[in-house]
């Protein structure tokens, strides 16, 4: 059966070959005017055709044969195309300019390249509580230099969303001028597993952000307090800072022999005024990061757990996170990650060296750093 098919198809296309061979035979032996003739009927066909269409519709192919023909055939024959002379004009332009058309980088930024946006939207997954202008600071601190726009604008194609952005204190524009030579400090308050409540107090160096946490004690009676103060003037005058202001609530826990340990180091004490949180701002800011970043997610045993907890969101706090007050920078950087920001490089090469992670607390708090 298979056979008689084949042998039908070959016995199709031998007669087809053999029809179109004496077809070009017969018109090479007929006359012009036979030609003209046929030539005649054939455009009075397409001519009725055309009446019949109202609109005829060209396939991009069509388009450029007939633009091909054109230049074939002298302008006053190209009614014969159905179309006018502007159309084919504006098709031959068409495929002149794409024929000479040379690819060209579109106008405006560079477009972010794929292992920048894998780094922030590592950084974005791996800190969910990170905003696109935490991530930012990160990113500088590892030599990678990116607007806050474009990491909103990753996070956003990326489904991952983004921190608002909180305005600043009131009092921010009138302490900067003096920053440098301002401590402010308060207590805050932890609760334990079996609700024993833990006093914490903290200093605060406003120029670079520099944070002392002095103790942790359930009874913040006098003899502490004072203790406390003696601690932090040792600590400031090891870290070479100069305080000129402290400012301080009006709470009952400081007591007089704490202020005038303070003023015998030469700051003068700043009360601020009351039921006033916002006038002690840098302070407050400190007390709601540290509750977000590290004792809003741990469960808190006793006052020695708190203490461990605490040395060790310290020395983060004040060696590996960055700071938007200080332009992004940390309070006190290691050798490492200071001849590390040192060394130039291309912002869109930094990165592709090694990037090292440390987990601080069991995981819940990530530090970077290029490796060496």
């Amino acid at each position: 059966m298979r056979r008689d098919r084949a042998r039908g198809a070959l016995w199709a296309f031998g007669y087809l070959a053999i029809r179109h061979l004496l077809e070009f035979v017969i018109l090479f032996a007929r006359s012009d005017g036979a030609k003209e003739t046929e030539l005649l009927t054939l455009r009075h066909e397409v001519a009725m055709l055309r009446h019949q269409v109202k609109r005829q519709s060209f396939d991009p192919a069509d388009r450029a044969i007939l633009a091909a023909l054109s230049r074939m055939l002298p302008r006053s024959r190209w009614n014969v195309f159905g179309v006018t002379p502007a159309t084919l004009l504006a098709w031959h332009r068409r495929l002149v300019s794409r024929r000479w058309t040379y690819p060209h980088r579109r106008p405006g930024r560079p477009k972010v390249d794929e292992e920048t946006t894998a780094l922030v939207i590592r950084l974005a997954k791996e800190n969910p509580r990170w905003g696109y202008r935490r991530i930012q600071g990160e990113l500088m601190k590892l030599g990678v230099r990116l607007a806050a726009s474009t990491i909103a604008r990753i996070l956003f194609e990326h489904h991952l969303g983004s921190a608002p952005r909180h305005s600043g204190a009131t009092w921010r524009q009138s302490l900067r001028a003096q920053a440098s030579h301002i401590v402010a400090t308060d207590f805050f308050t932890v609760d334990t597993v079996l609700f024993h409540r833990l006093y914490v107090l903290f200093f605060i160096e406003l120029g670079r952000r520099m944070m002392w946490i002095t103790g942790v004690t359930p009874y913040p009676n006098t003899a502490w307090v004072t203790q406390q103060a003696r601690n932090v003037a040792r600590d400031l005058d090891d870290a070479g800072v100069d305080p000129k202001f402290l400012i301080r609530d009006r709470d009952t826990k400081y007591v007089a022999s704490f202020d005038e340990i303070c003023r015998s180091e030469g700051a003068r004490i700043l009360k601020t005024p009351f039921r006033t949180p916002n006038a002690n701002a840098y302070a407050e800011r400190f007390v709601r990061t540290i509750r977000s970043e590290c004792l809003d997610h741990l469960l808190v045993v006793n006052a020695g757990h708190l203490e461990r907890i605490l040395h060790s969101y310290a020395k983060h706090y004040n060696t590996y996170r960055p700071h938007q007050g200080i332009s992004q920078q940390v309070p006190v950087p290691t050798l490492l990650s200071s001849m590390l920001t040192a060394i130039p490089r291309r912002p869109s090469h930094a990165h592709r060296q090694q990037v090292r992670r440390r987990d601080r607390l069991g995981g819940l708090i990530h530090e970077y750093e290029l490796a060496a």
